[in-house]
């Protein structure tokens, strides 16, 4: 995600990353603190009891983790990032234990949780969760910081996930199982739903582990949009454990549901930016999509269609018109004189000439569905749908006196002072078992016959087929 997000710098849609990549973070941690000192005095206020309120906070995070992880594993194998690739495994630990912690809490599906977990294996579960996250962030942070982080070759695929996502499941249940199974081999480190001594010393090693994770994150040489979130994160996770574990008395008090808010709030940090990054891709996608439909059918001298639009655009009003069995026109253009126009003026003025007429032609068409293109060297071709004979050559007689009208110089050409053109007009009112090769015969031989009569005028070879 990183280097997408590096490679968007110099991009327009940036424009929100660039100015507030610093500003926005920076301003969300202060006023994240300013709550927490506020907090913080009036944390061991007893409120009342709203079992509900856990199942209802959890779930949020496990969703919101778990969305996070898939979008960073999918950035991942995108970017071929390993530092990706450890966050979202990250995302993914702190989802799965966090559901695990949800159905351990006593009191909330059964008096024990449906773990049958002690009276403070919830708390261990909790802190486990906690000093877990910055560990798979100072993983990040360190391949992230290496240029061999990028996996070559070949991704790994569908086994390497599932390989990793099992292996976070098992580490995720390991910690669930000693925090449970093995609670007497851990301090106890609360009592009666209020917490004792012991969890001071093992909340500040978790906040150790989120001061280390700070630290590695700001020693970075670059810092990506998603670092300085993820410093957010981590300076929010520390005002979590301090309102909810140290600062407060115990389960159900101002800061116990405070310091889960902050959680809360921290989780949906780095999935907005997801959110917000891949709304951005799909943007620039779509304009690059876009973009590559416009050159593939896009003459890039002249500007007009080029000869692939032309014949899809014929295959699609032929098929119009053989539903509506209305007529359907076409013109077939030359230059005259064009090769001694080029031997005489050069290819510079040769290609402007074919720029200028081609401007012409586009001025002089005056629907949105008729298409002017650029069929090989200097033809030109008018796509006319439901246009009859008569509109068809009045059509074909503008362009004529249009380009006539430019007063191009042609020194190269006999009896022609200026640039004219010869137009071949065809048109058929199509009836089942006619070919689109009629209609293209039919206007290339009326342009033959504009040619044989002396050029710079307009012929016509209607059909009915």
């Amino acid at each position: 995600m990183s280097e997408l997000i590096d490679e968007q710098a110099d991009s327009p849609r940036s424009d929100f990353f660039n100015r507030y990549a610093r500003l926005l973070p920076g301003a969300v941690a202060l006023l994240s603190m300013l709550v927490f000192l506020i907090a913080a005095p009036f944390a061991k206020i007893p409120l009342r009891q709203v079992p509900a309120f856990i199942p209802a906070y959890e779930s949020a995070l496990v969703l919101s983790d778990l969305i996070t992880s898939v979008l960073l594993f999918g950035q991942s194998v995108i970017a071929r990032s390993r530092a990706l690739g450890a966050l979202a495994s990250g995302y993914l630990y702190t989802s799965t234990i966090a559901l695990l912690h949800m159905l351990s809490f006593p009191g909330l599906f059964s008096p024990t949780g449906l773990l049958n977990a002690g009276p403070q294996s919830t708390a261990w579960i909790y802190m486990f969760w906690h000093a877990g996250f910055p560990c798979f962030v100072i993983a990040y942070a360190l391949l992230n910081d290496r240029k061999p982080a990028r996996i070559t070759g070949r991704t790994g695929g569908a086994g390497r996930l599932m390989f990793i996502v099992g292996a976070l499941l098992c580490l995720a249940a390991g910690m669930v199982a000693l925090a449970t199974a093995g609670e007497r081999l851990l301090p106890e480190i609360i009592r009666n739903n209020h917490y004792t001594p012991a969890m001071r010393w093992v909340a500040g090693s978790t906040w150790g582990f989120c001061l280390l994770a700070l630290a590695v994150l700001c020693r970075q040489r670059r810092r990506s949009a998603i670092d300085w979130w993820l410093m957010v994160v981590l300076c929010v996770w520390i005002c979590d454990v301090a309102l909810s574990a140290v600062f407060n008395g115990g389960r159900y008090d101002l800061g116990f549901y405070v310091g889960r808010i902050y959680g809360m709030c921290a989780a949906s940090f780095v999935l907005l930016l997801l959110l917000i990054e891949n709304t951005l891709l799909h943007s620039r996608l779509a304009a690059a999509l876009d973009e590559l439909k416009r050159l593939a059918t896009t003459d890039p001298l002249t500007g007009v269609a080029n000869r692939r639009a032309f014949d899809a655009a014929l295959t699609a009003h032929w098929q119009r018109a053989v539903h509506d069995r209305s007529p359907l026109s076409l013109l077939m253009i030359d230059i005259d004189f064009f090769k001694r126009f080029n031997d005489h003026h050069g290819h510079v003025e040769g290609d402007r000439c074919l720029v200028l007429v081609a401007e012409c032609l586009t001025r002089t068409v005056r629907r949105a569905n008729d298409l002017v293109a650029r069929y090989g060297g200097e033809e030109f071709v008018v796509l006319l749908p439901e246009t009859d004979a008569a509109s068809a050559a009045h059509v074909a007689q503008r362009m004529c006196d249009a380009v006539a009208a430019l007063a191009i110089p042609n020194g190269g050409a006999p009896h022609m002072a200026n640039v004219t053109i010869s137009v071949g007009v065809a048109s058929l009112v199509i009836e089942t078992g006619a070919e689109m090769t009629d209609l293209t015969k039919a206007a290339d031989h009326a342009l033959y016959l504009a040619k044989a009569a002396g050029r710079g005028r307009v012929e016509e070879a209607s059909l009915i087929a």
